[in-house]
């Protein structure tokens, strides 16, 4: 059975096209289009859909799509709180989920949040290949094997650090903090040892055509991103870019379905460059970001500093922004961080479909606009991008005042009755 980028290319529209086309509002004609072009992805193992997973389209035509990393590490391992965390990832409205799992049993950690999970559902394959190894035990068959194992569990997108060369560990020595990839890092340590090649760019055909059995997007990572402001746009990260274009078209050679990620650490006034830069380099293949991060100081904050690159990003070129939690820096995410950090990263890509002038993203501000122009407070919080959060706050406000009635009042209580624009300008209307 061919893959999303086989069938495109052969001028047939798959369900899974006619799917998203109607979620995007976009004629499936057009988006077959794109995806035969390699613009759009829709990830979605075969293995996967056979189990019922709802395809989404990630691209430029389409809105901006959020990730969601959730995962044990050797520290901390208890499944129950990756399920939690998975539901409630999904009920704050993330498009994707990652398995970042260190520690534990990951086969079966991997197959019960696949199971329940209805959206595509990534993996970082060397992290289950490197745990509880040295790296002298790691092999190319080890890598291949883990590779094809995943992809058999039903895993429809697979990060791997393919653009990551051992010429490239030279750039990296006057970094201020080095390789701040696990993936990357742990590859460099193989190629050190071995002295060889990174095995994932040597047998990547190999790879392709193992991923195009099942149709698995690659997510071609960016083993060299920049973990430090100081290290942005340097030469370590554009040679790494430079490879992973080449990898796009080889990928594409085999009928794989392939995207790139992307830093990473960026100041702001670099953000525009390097989206605009990748797009050129790889042929319009969709770009996955973290963040981007755009300042250092804000451990404990870095939702923010995200959503404030990840808006930059999204408008200027990413398809496809990787949340990032409160606990960046610190430590594993509880289920609340997951949670606030899938809003914030949703608020970024609205906030740059908004200025894109997608139809959807319009007319959702249009919505609560109205809602609020009305003092419709239940629509209002309905319709709120984090309604459980707009909700509790107004209800507090509610009670604070005197135990006004929620949702009976002409007025809000920041204002008070006298005082409210939206009530006065109501007024004027009824009087016209």
């Amino acid at each position: 059975m061919p893959t999303q980028l086989q069938i495109a290319r052969q001028g047939v529209i798959s369900d899974q096209v006619r799917l998203v086309g109607r979620a995007e509002s976009i004629p499936a004609e057009q988006l077959s289009q794109e995806v035969a072009s390699g613009r759009v992805v829709i990830p979605a193992n075969k293995v996967h859909l056979q189990r019922g997973l709802r395809p989404i389209g990630i691209g430029r035509p389409l809105r901006t799509k959020v990730n969601a990393n959730i995962g044990t590490s050797g520290a901390r391992s208890d499944l129950s709180l990756e399920l939690e965390k998975l539901r409630i990832a999904l009920e704050a409205g993330a498009d994707t989920i990652m398995d970042l799992s260190t520690g534990g049993d990951i086969d079966h950690i991997r197959q019960e949040l696949l199971q329940a999970c209805p959206v595509p559902f990534g993996t970082v394959p060397i992290y289950q290949v490197i745990q509880g190894r040295d790296v002298d035990e790691v092999t190319v068959d080890l890598i291949i094997g883990t590779i094809e194992s995943q992809a058999r569990q039903g895993v429809d997108f697979f990060t791997l650090h393919a653009g990551l060369l051992s010429r490239h560990l030279a750039l990296v020595e006057d970094r201020l903090a080095g390789i701040v990839s696990r993936g990357g890092a742990l590859l460099a340590k193989w190629m050190v040892h071995h002295g060889k090649e990174n095995p994932l760019y040597e047998y990547f055909d190999d790879i392709c055509q193992i991923l195009t059995e099942f149709d698995v997007c690659i997510s071609l990572g960016d083993g060299l991103r920049p973990g430090a402001i100081a290290d942005a746009t340097d030469q370590a990260q554009l040679a790494e870019l430079e490879v992973l274009a080449e990898l796009v078209e080889r990928a594409w050679a085999h009928g794989c379905q392939v995207m790139v990620e992307g830093p990473g650490h960026v100041p702001f006034n670099q953000i525009q460059y390097n989206m605009e830069l990748q797009q050129r380099l790889c042929h319009g293949a969709p770009f996955y970001v973290l963040g981007p991060v755009v300042t250092d100081i804000a451990p404990g904050y870095d939702h923010i500093t995200a959503a404030i690159g990840g808006t930059a990003a999204a408008y200027y070129g990413a398809s496809f922004l990787c949340y990032v939690t409160p606990t960046e820096h610190l430590g594993l995410p509880s289920a609340e961080d997951v949670r606030i950090g899938v809003i914030a990263a949703r608020i970024a890509a609205h906030a740059a479909d908004l200025a894109r002038g997608l139809p959807s993203a319009l007319a959702a501000d249009r919505q609560i606009s109205l809602a609020r122009r009305e003092l419709d407070w239940e629509r209002h919080l309905a319709i709120a991008i984090d309604p459980q959060t707009a909700r509790r706050i107004y209800l507090q406000a509610c009670k604070d005042s005197n135990n006004l009635e929620p949702g009976k009042a002409d007025y809000c209580t920041m204002c008070g009755k006298q005082w409210c624009s939206l009530r006065i300008s109501k007024e004027l209307r009824q009087a016209r």
